[in-house]
């Protein structure tokens, strides 16, 4: 079928018909449910805070539970990215959770890129899932999805304002996954300092432009608590485990010298209303805002680098056939160019080689046949001393005959004048 045509079908005015009875698509919703549930569900946690903040305290009192936990020292030369997964059910529901600490953050002395390994961490979770997603073969269905659905920023209590490191860190992730500001440890400023304090984080937040993740209103199911609940952040929060006895009931809190600090007590901290909007409220909104807005701007940003595009500079439909060819002729026309360059590269070190070789040949070759000239000038010299010699020698075997000969005629004449 022509483009044309199925423009003029998607053009087309849907007419809305009634139905004469009974038909049964109205459980849609309970079989997504139903499907959902067996399912089970995904979601992953970035806790981003300096060492000893109480990041890891919060996921326990958070979940109602005791994660595993490692002490982390000050001493980190760098910052590095610890996940980990658990299975969770409550009720019939399945969730598979991974919780990502940020190791060492903040504890060095040159924090400038403390950011650069959480950014490379998120966009290496995006692009294990854009692999999948590009695969002949897929298995989304049964994928861990290990792509960051929120960002909680630890902040610390100075009751001053945000430290550089801070917007800094949140300017460079609020493209990249939803951030949700709170204040650690909020039990250690007063009510007032901490009203003060939430103001000024938000703006400085708001004159750098730092994007944090807002509650949905759109939903009517949730747009009044949602817009109250935006107004609060960021959450002043108290984490503990330890449960303390108040009155006739025991209740999670932190117990001081002067009092109870109280974990779910909504006049003492923010954490209920954390509770309340990141897991009983809107969850699947920040799953939903991970894929549709930061990993799709990641993959539109990923597949325009390797040259796809939805429309061509016509502003024409552009087909994933025809910039797959146009990709292919040119990858194939830049691999014959760099096989010419190559080539050509081969050639000229060839020759270079050549010269080379032919080079160090005359080289020898004259330093050989100068080797040669010495050897016979040696030789030559040898010779004459040889010959030299042999002269001295005859000429002193001659010497040493006449004077034998002479010793030996002496004696005789001596002999003949005694007769005489």
């Amino acid at each position: 079928m022509a483009a044309t045509d199925v423009d003029i079908f998607s053009n087309e005015e849907k007419r809305s018909l009634s139905l004469g009875g009974h038909v049964g698509f109205d459980s849609l919703p309970d079989q997504l449910v139903s499907k959902s549930v067996t399912q089970g569900f995904c979601f992953n946690i970035l806790c981003v805070g300096e060492t000893g903040i109480g990041k890891s305290t919060l996921m326990n009192t958070l979940f109602n539970t005791t994660f595993e936990n490692e002490e982390a020292s000050h001493y980190q030369n760098a910052v590095y990215l610890r996940p980990r997964t658990y299975d969770l059910q409550e009720s019939n529901v399945h969730l598979k959770l991974t919780i990502v600490d940020s190791v060492g953050f903040g504890d060095q002395i040159n924090k400038d890129e403390s950011y650069k390994p959480i950014v490379d961490y998120i966009d290496t979770q995006f692009e294990n899932y854009l692999q999948e997603e590009l695969k002949i073969k897929r298995s989304l269905f049964n994928y861990h999805d290990t792509r960051i659905h929120i960002c909680l920023y630890f902040i610390a209590p100075t009751g001053h304002s945000l430290k550089s490191l801070d917007l800094v860190t949140m300017k460079k992730l609020d493209s990249k996954v939803n951030i949700i500001p709170i204040i650690a440890k909020a039990d250690t400023i007063s009510k007032s300092e901490l009203h003060k304090f939430k103001i000024k984080i938000m703006s400085e937040l708001v004159s750098n432009g730092v994007q944090i993740y807002q509650f949905p209103t759109d939903d009517e199911a949730v747009t009044e608590i949602n817009s109250s609940m935006n107004a609060h952040l960021p959450f002043a929060v108290v984490g503990s485990v330890e449960e303390v006895k108040v009155g006739n009931k025991t209740v999670r809190a932190r117990q001081y010298p002067w009092g109870v600090v109280q974990v779910e007590n909504e006049s003492h901290c923010d954490f209920v209303k954390l509770r309340e909007m990141l897991i009983r409220v809107n969850m699947e909104d920040l799953r939903e805002q991970t894929h549709t807005r930061h990993y799709e701007l990641y993959r539109r940003c990923k597949l325009e680098e390797m040259g796809f595009k939805d429309t061509d500079p016509d502003s024409q439909p552009f087909s994933l056939q025809e910039t797959y060819e146009a990709k292919r002729k040119e990858f194939l026309g830049d691999l014959q160019k760099k096989e010419e360059e190559m080539r050509q590269m081969f050639v000229s070190k060839v020759k270079e080689t050549e010269a080379e070789l032919k080079e160090k040949e005359r080289e020898l070759h004259d330093k050989f046949e100068q080797l040669k000239r010495m050897h016979q000038e040696e030789k030559r010299k040898v010779e004459e001393k040889r010959r030299d010699l042999e002269e001295e020698m005859n000429a002193f075997n001659r010497r040493k005959v006449a004077a034998e000969t002479l010793s030996l005629s002496q004696p005789l004449k001596k002999d003949k004048d005694k007769k005489n």
